[in-house]
């Protein structure tokens, strides 16, 4: 099990990421991302701060990726900042996509899913196709998550990901104890959004190491 997508006290999350990654060890996880929300105020801070909890993931049998979800961020400067994450030390970039329950600038899913950086586009709300393929040239993964309010287009995100081709994840956007989901509410969540049993056990199972690699 995987999760690339969750926040803590980093940013506006109720756990410390030890916390976090003991819980989801105990839930059965092998990957966990810790994504905390990054603008220029903080981008830096975010990577070594959550860096330093590697060798606690590693004692609790999970492999913590340390990134950061650039939240807000103009669409223009997402190249920028999502390379400086690389820079200082990100194993994963996550961008804020343009959800339909928060004011995200319009060409920010554009801006995500051409960027060379960029892994994963959450919550990307009324996507567009011509978006879903830069994702899929782009190597860049679309997220169906179980967020209140965000999980409304999951369907929608599905159908262009499939048309366009690219892949998708299922994250929790975890920002409390209870976010972080069970196997069941993983397959609940993948198959809600429209994934047959066969594309939903692709999808929740795949690799992440394979998936990250540019």
């Amino acid at each position: 099990m995987y999760d690339l997508h969750t926040h803590t006290v980093l940013s506006d999350g109720e756990l410390l990421p030890t916390e976090l990654v003991r819980r989801a060890a105990v839930l059965g996880y092998e990957t966990l991302a810790v994504t905390d929300h990054a603008d220029a105020s903080n981008l830096r801070h975010l990577v070594e701060a959550a860096g330093e909890c590697r060798e606690s993931a590693r004692c609790y049998g999970v492999n913590l990726l340390v990134g950061v979800e650039l939240t807000h961020v103009p669409p223009a400067l997402i190249p920028a900042f999502a390379r400086d994450a690389k820079r200082f030390g990100a194993d994963i970039v996550v961008v804020h996509g343009e959800t339909v329950v928060e004011p995200v600038a319009p060409g920010t899913n554009r801006a995500g899913c051409t960027c060379e950086y960029v892994d994963v586009l959450a919550h990307p709300g009324l996507i567009a196709v011509e978006d879903a393929r830069a994702a899929a040239e782009h190597g860049i993964a679309l997220e169906i998550t179980s967020r209140g309010g965000h999980n409304r287009t999951n369907g929608h995100v599905v159908r262009m990901a499939q048309e366009a081709g690219c892949r998708l994840v299922v994250d929790s956007d975890t920002h409390a104890p209870s976010d972080l989901m069970s196997k069941g509410a993983r397959w609940a969540v993948a198959l809600g959004a429209g994934l047959t049993e066969a594309e939903s056990r692709e999808v929740l199972s795949q690799d992440i190491n394979r998936l990250l690699q540019k």
